[in-house]
């Protein structure tokens, strides 16, 4: 048995963070307010939620270029049941769901089939959520009655939790995050594979610890932990025992490593290819209902560009576009960093034609990082 020593790669990406927090809570001392961190967890659920469905199709070294479009056309569809057909919030939603299912199992459907690259198949679908979206909306604005307790679409983004069930999510998450590496460990002990040195690992676990902690108490000094908070960890959760504790993760990752070699190991390519992409069409719609909620409103631009941040937020999260690796830590870093960089911006009033170069240049870093790690450990 063998102990995984320190990379610095590893933490380059905290590094990042820390030197981009650093750097706008001296602009802007508001960057660090109880109010601003609040809002930054509400737009990282957002994010965080789509990358975590782009994962699952990055793994695979396809890629997603409608999930902008579908969390538009899902959070419309949503929305003009609920505001303007009186149905009631749980219905309108899981039909929205159910949609959104279909639509992304049968891109994935014909993706697996018909062996046509994803990127055409997507950006198909790109433009055709678009327009059925539109075509929903009526090309006009639907607005949500935010803080409606009666409306479970409106709450996602303006309900916080009492005090109490914040601290208790917070020890819930530490002991499951220590059962969690613990397990892992004595398995991987079991095989003879490498594993981080205890000293490491419990390192690790007590800086989560911490930084869990301390986000609760200050969120709780504006208004608690909002659920949207509650509906990421829930996606991430999920999103974490599929790709780690299920064989449907394991083919992910050996389809995507060498497609071809899990053909003729018998892994069901096709059938793992739709699952995939019907997951993403799970989390694009979640995430369509927390952006329609958060933005007050379904509008035409709803949607727009995050698949963009999703990619990025994966690619910078050491996601490789070749596929066959990845981890969801490494995209919620990932999403952090993008939205920090965003909700940064906004507070020094960038305005937004650098706000669209600073997104290009992330993501362009992002891919070029991706191309070059990729060529030294060939």
């Amino acid at each position: 048995m063998k102990s995984s020593q320190i990379n610095v790669r590893d933490f380059s990406l905290f590094i990042a963070l820390a030197l981009i927090w650093a750097f706008f809570s001296w602009q802007v001392p508001d960057f660090v307010s109880p109010r601003n961190l609040t809002m930054l967890s509400i737009e990282l659920s957002t994010t965080a939620v789509a990358s975590l469905g782009m994962l699952l199709i990055i793994l695979l070294a396809h890629i997603d270029l409608s999930v902008g479009s579908a969390i538009g056309l899902m959070g419309g569809v949503a929305s003009v049941l609920i505001f303007r057909h009186q149905w009631s919030a749980p219905a309108a939603m899981l039909l929205s769901l159910v949609v959104g299912v279909a639509l992304y199992a049968t891109m994935g459907w014909v993706i697996a089939r018909e062996r046509i690259p994803a990127f055409i198949i997507t950006l198909g679908g790109l433009l055709i959520f678009k327009g059925i979206f539109w075509k929903v909306i009526g090309n006009q604005t639907i607005p949500v009655k935010t803080g409606d307790k009666d409306n479970l679409l409106s709450i996602l983004t303006t309900y916080y939790l009492p005090a109490w069930a914040g601290y208790s999510l917070v020890a819930l998450i530490i002991v499951a995050l220590t059962a969690a590496r613990i397990y892992s460990r004595i398995k991987r002990c079991s095989y003879g594979f490498e594993v981080e040195s205890g000293e490491l690992m419990f390192s690790k676990l007590f800086v989560a610890g911490q930084a869990f902690l301390l986000s609760v108490i200050v969120l709780e000094r504006f208004r608690g932990v909002p659920l949207s908070v509650t509906v990421l960890g829930s996606v991430a959760f999920v999103i974490w025992l599929i790709t780690n504790h299920t064989r449907f993760g394991r083919y992910l990752y050996a389809i995507g490593g060498n497609e071809e070699a899990a053909i003729i190991s018998g892994i069901p390519v096709r059938a793992v290819t739709i699952g995939a992409f019907a997951i993403a069409g799970v989390t694009a719609t979640i995430t369509g209902f927390m952006q329609t909620a958060y933005g007050g409103a379904s509008t035409t631009t709803t949607g727009e560009l995050m698949e963009l941040d999703a990619i990025a937020s994966c690619v910078i999260g050491g996601t490789a576009l070749a596929g066959g690796h990845g981890t969801v830590l490494g995209v919620l870093a990932g999403a952090f960093l993008i939205d920090s960089l965003m909700n940064g911006m906004t507070l020094m009033a960038v305005s937004p034609e650098m706000k669209f170069v600073t997104r290009g240049v992330v993501l362009t870093l992002a891919v070029w990082m991706d191309v070059r790690l990729s060529r030294r450990s060939s």
